[in-house]
């Protein structure tokens, strides 16, 4: 059984939000931040500050929860950000506080 987890990250200025899942959050984020894949949409618009995450026993609940975020509003991924993290800051240096 594999663990996973479905978070968002934003840009510096949050404007743009992205929604993504992964079974290694602290690598994928480090991924993110390093442009590993620099024709991505994060790598294009500088998304990499992780502002939102929420963890999984199974990798299939993450990803149902991604297709969940996705598909909501705008609003409703920023009441989800602001109800773990009103500030905004980028939790990626805290992620072992949460876990």
């Amino acid at each position: 059984m594999k663990t996973g987890f479905s978070y968002i990250l934003t840009n510096y200025t949050n404007t743009t939000l992205y929604t993504g899942v992964t079974s290694d959050l602290h690598g994928r984020i480090k991924q993110h931040k390093q442009k590993r894949y620099p024709d991505s949409f994060s790598a294009k618009y500088n998304i990499n500050k992780l502002v939102y995450f929420e963890a999984f026993l199974m990798i299939e609940d993450a990803i149902a929860r991604e297709k969940q975020i996705k598909a909501g509003s705008r609003a409703k991924k920023v009441m989800l950000i602001e109800s773990m993290n009103p500030q905004w800051d980028d939790l990626f240096y805290r992620i072992e506080e949460f876990l």
